[in-house]
């Protein structure tokens, strides 16, 4: 090709774009018929790399469109307009167990975009490339604002949405790994949600042990967010994920402060000791460590500590008495918690309660448990850090990962279609 011909051209549209928003990969200016990869590469905040790459061969007319054309290899077959991104895994030679996940919400991830003659599988950083491009992929739209919180005890975020307000509020709850994560909570108020993402599973926040955070601890976040003058203090919902849906149950059905306007529970269960405090909670979960499992690659599965479901009522919480709609959002190869069987057992405990008509699942075949923002890359296993114990294992997740980042484009929308219908309609 050199010397030949205009120079090739990879145009990227749009360039700046929220994560949860498609991109159009678009390549011009080539020989007609010309086999060709196009590879994106991203460089983690932890220093790593990860790719993800399609075969194409150009059109008559010398272009690829990867909105409209077929990958016949790489790392995604088929028309997979978002295949670029979500089937980006760590280069080879990289580090065991890692996820990616983004701790600075005020930077983006910059993806490179480049197009190479042939059909590659490896060998790209050592190629010279036919053209390149630079998308960036945002967490946190103009205009949103990021406060640290630490009033009333508590440690957390708070993302505003630009505008006047009044706003829905949301308290986002992750789960057992602790710490204070960020990005889901700056995407929702990119959508028009005060969100406040709390930490609560931090040692700073819990103590050595990390367990005795109890009600008032989450009732006090809840009130931040009511007293906030840009939230709608009547339109407030939480959201869980993992442990966090524990809490989002407990605190919806149990407390006499907190009365969501509805609740999103993300690969989740309802079974956890009625009006206990997370120390209650770890220590129902150590009379099951025995049903840990492990796989042939020694990862630890988790998802039998909570089973069988437990016929005592002291064990779960009575979703029978939840006064508002609920999203169960379910993984069905979740290997971290038995998020189906939960799911069945609220839905069976709901119905007999009157109260079924309130809940809404979206449950989905060969989906794990870490259930993320769309397009961001299925990761079925990684090393995980206790928080209880600050111990570090490599947990089995689940899924695969086509069905699995289906599932999370349609989980993302589901959620934010429920969020509006009860948060932003005035008819519900």
């Amino acid at each position: 090709m050199p010397g030949k011909g205009p120079c090739p051209l990879i145009l990227v549209r749009p360039s700046r774009s929220s994560v949860d928003d498609k991109l159009v990969v678009l390549v011009e200016k080539l020989p007609p018929r010309l086999a060709v990869t196009v590879h994106a590469l991203l460089h983690s905040e932890d220093g790593d790399f990860w790719e993800a790459f399609g075969h194409y061969v150009s059109d008559d007319r010398g272009c690829v469109d990867v909105t409209k054309d077929a990958s016949t290899g790489g790392s995604y077959d088929g028309v997979e307009p978002m295949g670029l991104m979500w089937s980006m895994k760590p280069i080879p030679g990289s580090r065991p167990g890692l996820r990616l996940r983004k701790k600075d919400v005020h930077t983006p991830w910059s993806v490179h975009i480049s197009v190479y003659q042939q059909h590659m599988d490896g060998g790209f950083k050592d190629t010279v490339p036919l053209a390149c491009a630079v998308a960036e992929r945002w967490f946190m739209a103009p205009g949103v604002q990021r406060v640290n919180i630490t009033e009333n005890g508590i440690k957390g975020t708070l993302f505003l949405p630009p505008g006047p307000g009044p706003f829905p509020g949301l308290l986002d709850l992750w789960g057992g790994g602790g710490g204070l994560v960020e990005y889901r909570s700056a995407l929702l108020a990119s959508h028009g949600y005060v969100s406040l993402a709390l930490d609560y599973m931090t040692p700073k926040i819990t103590g050595d042990t990390a367990q005795h955070v109890g009600n008032d601890y989450f009732e006090a976040a809840f009130r931040v967010l009511q007293e906030h003058p840009l939230v709608s203090s009547e339109r407030i919902a939480m959201l869980g994920l993992s442990f966090g849906t524990s809490v989002a149950l407990g605190m919806a059905v149990y407390s006499k402060v907190i009365k969501p306007k509805c609740l999103v529970c993300v690969s989740g269960s309802h079974i956890m000791p009625v009006n206990g405090s997370l120390s209650d909670v770890f220590a129902e979960i150590k009379k099951n460590v025995r049903n840990t499992r492990y796989d042939e690659e020694n990862r630890v599965i988790w998802r039998d500590l909570l089973l069988p479901i437990p016929d005592d009522p002291c064990k779960k919480v009575d979703v029978g008495q939840i006064q508002c709609p609920v999203l169960l959002v379910v993984g069905e190869d979740d290997q971290n918690w038995p998020a189906s069987e939960s799911a069945e057992d609220m839905k069976q405990m709901m119905e007999r309660a009157g109260n079924g008509h309130l809940l809404t699942v979206a449950s989905y075949p060969n989906t794990g448990h870490l259930i993320e923002p769309p397009y961001t890359p299925h990761v079925r296993s990684s090393n995980f850090m206790v928080a209880s114990s600050r111990t570090k294992v490599v947990s089995l997740w689940g899924g695969q990962t086509v069905p699995h980042c289906q599932a999370q484009e349609d989980a993302w929308q589901k959620t934010l279609a429920f969020l509006e219908k009860h948060l932003y309609s005035t008819r519900e």
